[in-house]
């Protein structure tokens, strides 16, 4: 049986470990201030986000999901960006992952948003796999600056 709680501070020890495995998956490096700024961030309630994560039945932390909500010009409602999605590579494709989106889903419904939306990396066809089923592939192909 899989939990799925709101991200809370005291979750720390639990939370850091799924980071760095969504850090490692995208071959990313985030420096450790960064790392304890976002999760302070994401649990303190003071800023438009936060998170949630899946516990298995013996209490294990196995995954993590961040939301981010925003203004858009397009609609009166906010949006809600499904961000940092990871399940440890052991709980794959056991349903957790879609658990964890629909956490996002009902908060962002609780919220009032119009909208919840994220980015995968095109080679990430597993996970699509899932998103496939759970939303609409928008079409749209990101582009960035880094400043």
């Amino acid at each position: 049986m899989t939990a799925i709680t709101p991200l809370c501070a005291t979750e720390f020890d639990d939370w850091l470990p799924l980071w760095q495995g969504y850090l490692q998956f995208y071959k990313a490096e985030v420096a450790a201030a960064t790392t304890a700024v976002t999760f302070q961030r994401l649990t303190g309630g003071a800023e438009p986000m936060g998170g949630f994560i899946a516990r298995d039945g013996a209490g294990a932390a196995v995954g993590i999901v961040h939301w981010i909500r925003h203004r858009s010009c397009w609609t009166v409602g906010d949006y809600c960006y499904l961000q940092d999605l990871f399940v440890a590579p052991t709980c794959r494709a056991g349903g957790i992952g879609r658990l964890l989106i629909d956490a996002v889903y009902g908060h962002a419904s609780t919220l009032g948003c119009s909208r919840v939306w994220w980015l995968t990396h095109e080679t990430n066809t597993d996970a699509m796999h899932l998103y496939d089923k759970v939303a609409t592939r928008s079409g749209f192909v990101q582009y960035r600056k880094m400043l």
